[in-house]
């Protein structure tokens, strides 16, 4: 049979039955839209947070050390000395407070930074500027705080604070600048950052340790490589024990965190597109289902057409192209719907979050291609056996079947 009557055949036949053409995509189009939709905006949210976070970052050190442990300016020092690689190493020190604006307070995340803080983190203002040299000697009683804090505080995360004062402790602080909310918050706190000196003189107090360390690579420095060369020095530097070395002692680059993050974003985006295609093999055991049914209701069918001189061969290739058919079909129409219900997701997701307002649905080609694919396997799988049924059935007893 040539391809041209083969396509014909094909078309003629799941015409003749629109209704239950249709109803047997429907369960490939949902399976297919399940799975790209899931997979879109899991994707989506890890490349919105990996970026809000600043995860994308990698010359980015993080250091930490047992609170029993006290860490001081000449620690860094000491770093920076004998660690090469760092392009600079900072400092911070964290405490509580309460943040008062006029009659709204709230407790507040306090952490002290000094100048580097702002040029290794991937803090990004909405509003105003980061503290100045003179303000970072001088201790000024200067603030940045979050989007978060002015939406409690004022009413609206997007009125202009900067020049506006608010209360900590006792002490007025003015508003030099806001930061980007991450998506991320400290649970009931609101995040306010402070010169190092101001909050180590007013908050924390002078005596305060150095709570995390933040070094960044130079320029081609393998980070890995100079976290585990840092935790090394931090070991014997701080006399560790061998055994306590990995509690005591923390060194992650960001890459490393990057890692981990995406390894564990590619497991939940698997297990959610595991959970959807099992309405793919529903959808295959739906096509299965009907390409029976068609064989039922055309034995006369195949026993003419075997009698006209029609091989095995052909007829298996006529309901099995009749499968396939139906699938892409499904799968088409699957990626459509999957590619408007991811966004339709990813607007949902904003209006619960509005962290995550930049969020889009990451729908790759591949994604795609897979689809496709899978449609066509799906095909080939659960329509092989109808049609190799058809193929054997013998023309004579098709002939005289009721």
């Amino acid at each position: 049979m040539r391809a041209r009557d083969l396509l014909y055949e094909t078309w003629q036949a799941l015409t003749a039955n629109r209704g239950r053409s249709m109803l047997t995509i429907l369960g490939i189009v949902i399976g297919i839209a399940a799975v790209i939709s899931m997979t879109a905006l899991i994707g989506g949210i890890q490349n919105t947070i990996v970026s809000s976070l600043g995860l994308n970052q990698s010359r980015e050190i993080y250091i930490s050390v047992s609170a029993g442990r006290s860490v001081t300016e000449g620690d860094l020092e000491r770093i920076r000395l004998s660690v090469p690689g760092y392009e600079l190493v900072t400092g911070t020190v964290s405490g509580t407070s309460t943040i008062t604006q006029g009659k709204k307070s709230a407790n507040a995340s306090i952490t002290g930074v000094d100048q580097g803080y702002f040029t290794t983190s991937s803090i990004k203002l909405a509003h105003g500027r980061f503290f100045s040299d003179a303000e970072m000697k001088a201790g000024g009683m200067v603030a940045i705080i979050d989007q978060n804090a002015v939406k409690d505080l004022f009413g609206d995360a997007d009125v202009q604070v900067v020049g506006k004062t608010v209360k900590l402790g006792n002490d007025e602080y003015s508003i030099v600048g806001v930061s980007e909310s991450s998506g991320f918050s400290m649970g009931s706190y609101e995040t306010v950052y402070l010169p190092r000196k101001t909050a180590t003189s007013r908050i924390i107090g002078s005596d305060a340790s150095i709570s995390q360390i933040i070094g960044y690579a130079k320029p081609n420095v393998d980070a890995e490589a100079l976290a585990a060369s840092t935790k090394t020095f931090l070991v014997s530097y701080f006399n560790v024990p061998a055994d306590k070395a990995d509690d005591e002692v923390t060194v992650m680059s960001m890459q490393s965190m990057v890692d981990q993050f995406n390894t564990v974003m590619s497991a939940f985006s698997l297990i959610m597109g595991a959970v959807a295609g099992i309405s793919l093999l529903v959808g295959g055991i739906g096509i299965m289902n009907m390409m029976l049914t068609n064989v039922t209701e055309r034995i006369r069918e195949i026993g003419l057409r075997k009698a006209l001189g029609a091989r095995s061969a052909d007829i298996t290739r006529q309901f099995l192209l009749e499968s396939i058919a139906l699938c892409v079909c499904g799968g088409l129409l699957g990626i459509l719907v999957g590619y408007l219900g991811a966004w339709g997701l990813a607007l949902i997701v904003r209006a619960m979050r509005p962290s995550l307002a930049s969020m889009s649905p990451a729908i790759s080609p591949a994604a795609v291609l897979t689809a496709v694919g899978i449609s066509v396997a799906i095909g080939v799988v659960f329509g092989y056996s109808p049609a190799r049924r058809a193929a054997r059935l013998d023309p004579v007893e098709s002939l005289h079947y009721q």
